[in-house]
Parts: structure tokens; sequence; C-alpha cells
């Protein structure tokens, strides 16, 4: 039976792992193709992403482990193009990588009605080619003391968030690393706030799975609750007057959790 040091070097990814089209893949490496799909491959643009978070959704009652991959923001772009690479009307733009489809989120200054679009990968990019890094060793850390030597070594820290609903049978993990920290050397507190990460509403079932996740940042300075904001519709208010709405992060939520920070080998 594998040791629990095994389970969570073999459970936890590394920063840096990536995903790029197979196609893409193909003529980067020059790998040859049969028929059409060599042609694919000569014409495809090798995209890469680098995700920032994993969340792994379990449903106790169908038998089923789903991953979800939130990768990196990037902006709007014209791609390869002589000049002008970025477009005057810019938009943020983030992916989620499902099973066999992209849930798809461009963020405009303004509410823009194509927030949210779930794709498939064949309408996209093609299938992705997943490059994922593993750590060396994985630590728990698991008294203040070890979080605070963790972070002072300057280690690579990757926190893992569990949420449930008991009733449904549904239970998410969120993992990510953990890129803004605090510690209280005076009070012997930290607090993780780190994000965006893909947060999944365990309230109810949803017909298309992707439908479930909302970006969100994530906080915590304890073992059984995380506190959220997610971005929705937001109102910009000026002197008590609503102005516009815009897609920000808002409306913080305080969640019964289960939180972990684990120390990666350099």
């Amino acid at each position: 039976m594998p040791t629990r040091r095994e389970l969570l070097r073999a459970g936890t990814l590394a920063g840096g792992s990536a995903m790029i089209s197979a196609a893409g893949l193909a003529r980067l490496s020059g790998d040859e193709m049969p028929g059409n799909r060599k042609a694919a491959a000569d014409d495809a643009t090798a995209g890469r992403f680098w995700y920032e978070s994993r969340t792994t959704i379990v449903d106790e009652r169908a038998g089923t482990t789903t991953i979800y991959y939130q990768c990196a923001s990037c902006k709007s772009e014209n791609t390869f193009a002589p000049k002008d690479l970025f477009p005057a009307d810019n938009y943020d733009f983030l992916p989620i990588l499902g099973v066999d489809r992209w849930l798809i989120f461009r963020r405009h200054a303004y509410l823009n009605a194509d927030y949210r679009q779930i794709r498939t990968v064949e309408s996209l990019w093609g299938p992705p080619v997943m490059k994922l890094r593993y750590p060396s060793e994985v630590t728990e850390l698991t008294t203040w003391e070890e979080i605070r030597d963790a972070t002072a070594a300057g280690v690579p820290i990757v926190s893992q968030t569990e949420l449930s609903n008991r009733e449904l049978g549904l239970r998410a993990t969120i993992e990510c690393p953990v890129k803004t920290m605090n510690v209280s050397i005076k009070d012997r507190l930290y607090q993780v706030d780190t994000g965006p990460i893909a947060i999944p509403d365990l309230s109810k079932r949803y017909d298309e799975p992707l439908d479930a996740l909302r970006l969100a940042f994530v906080a915590f300075n304890a073992a059984d609750f995380a506190d959220f904001v997610i971005e929705q519709p937001t109102p910009v208010v000026e002197g008590g007057e609503e102005k516009c709405q815009i897609y920000h992060y808002s409306t913080p939520i305080s969640l019964p959790a289960r939180n972990v920070l684990l120390a990666l080998a350099r």
C-alpha cells in the first residue's frame, strides 16, 4: 500500500504544467501524422496554455471523478499580425478545460453577452496534449512552524481546498499554487489569498457540468473554512448612484472546507 507521502506526490502537480493542441504539437515536434491529420497539423496554430488551478469533482452517487484545468489568462490579440497585435476593444481571455469541452471566459470592460461560452475541443484547437509536471517530493505542512519555515525558505507551496455537499453526494477539491500568503510572526497566524481558481457550485446538479464552474479567489487562515470572492456582474456606484455594471470579483461568501498546504521540492 502506498504511503501518504507517495499519494501526495502522485496527486499534486507542480507549477509550469501546460497543455498544447494535438495538431500544433505535431507541427512543433515534426512528428508525422497520417492523412488529413498531417495536413491539419501543417495549418494548425500551436497553442500553449499554462494552467493555474485544478478542480476535481467527485460524484459519489454516479461513481465518477472529473478534472477541470483552469488555464492562465491572456488578452485578446490579432495572432501573427504584422502590427497592432492587441485590438482596441480588448478583453481578458481565460479557458477552463473539461473532459471534451472548453469553458471560455471573455471579460470586457462592460457586461458582454459572450462572457461564458462552451466549445468542443475539436472546434477550437483540437484535442489537448497534457504536459504535466509532478514534484519530486511533497510535504504536508501541518503546523504553523512548518508553514512559517516553508514561507521563509521560498519553496513552492500548493493549497488544496475540499468542499462537499453530503446530501447530493458531491465533493470537490480545488488545487492551486499559493501565489500570495501573509504570515504573522507575533500572532503565529497565516492567511492564504490566491487565485483565480475554478469554484464549483455544489448546491445542485447541472445538466451541463461546466455550468457549475465560476471564477473566484480563495482565502483561508484555518483548516476548516474558506472564503471566496466570485467574479460576477457587479454594480459600479458613484455618489450613491449606480452608473453601470461590470464583471468583477465581489460579494464574498464563506463555506465549510478542509484546507491543506503542501510544500513542493525544488
